[in-house]
């Protein structure tokens, strides 16, 4: 019983319906394979277990770390969320330091002509 750590896919039943209109119950995996992921802010792999339409997703959105940001809290799994938190408190880190400099600057006087 397999699970997408991103996207929380997992197991689906379905009916298989013959040509005679026998309904018999079937139970559908998603393909979920072990991958590494690079994420770009942290500068690292990360291995997570992730369904191939999650993949796709991930490619369309922009890349692991937009696809993890844009997800909400109740679908990813512990690793995955630690790797979110992680990537939201570095953003974080990343804002408050370039924002320093500018403040410094719009504090110092102008130089008079």
């Amino acid at each position: 019983m397999s699970r997408c750590e991103l996207s929380g896919k997992g197991p689906v039943v379905k009916n298989l319906v013959s040509h005679s209109n026998i309904k018999t119950k079937f139970l559908a995996q998603p393909n979920v394979q072990r991958k590494q992921v690079y994420s770009n802010a942290l500068g690292r792999l990360i291995t997570l277990q992730v369904a191939t339409s999650t993949i796709r997703d991930m490619e369309h959105v922009g890349g692991f770390d937009a696809y993890v940001l844009n997800q909400s809290d109740k679908v990813l799994s512990k690793r995955a969320l630690t790797s979110k938190r992680k990537i939201q408190a570095l953003l974080k880190r990343k804002k408050n330091t370039s924002a320093a400099p500018r403040a410094a600057k719009a504090a110092r006087p102008a130089k008079g002509k």
